[in-house]
């Protein structure tokens, strides 16, 4: 099973694409919760270079404390990361399938809530 919904941009540059990621999250009734710009963090950090990466913690307000309430301890894993990375030809898009990283929570309620959230950020990655 893929663990992230995936899409490459092939037509923008990466700070274009990651304003198209933005609008796209908040129309499906997510907001950035954390953002880390990894390349900053290894150049500061390690003193390498690399490409363009960041991880945007997206949240769905509604869908997160439906989920809160069926598994308080559901909170551990969220929020669901979006990561976009420059590649060769583009910028990859990257969202987490949130079905796939709840499997290891045993309860169908949880899994019918982490689907809802899976369309919507599929929808959203469609929308970039």
């Amino acid at each position: 099973m893929d663990y992230t919904i995936n899409r490459m941009i092939t037509d923008a540059e990466f700070e274009a694409v990651d304003a198209r990621t933005r609008a796209a999250l908040t129309e499906n009734g997510f907001g950035i919760l954390t953002e880390i710009d990894v390349k900053a963090t290894m150049k500061k950090k390690l003193d390498v270079e690399m490409s363009a990466y960041r991880i945007l913690g997206a949240c769905n307000p509604k869908m997160a404390h439906q989920a809160i309430g069926i598994e308080p301890r559901v909170g551990a894993m969220l929020p669901c990361n979006v990561i976009l990375r420059e590649v060769d030809g583009g910028v990859e898009v990257s969202a987490i399938d949130p079905v796939a990283s709840m499997q290891a929570i045993e309860n169908a309620e949880l899994t019918a809530v982490a689907g809802e959230v899976r369309d919507l950020l599929a929808k959203a990655v469609a929308a970039i």
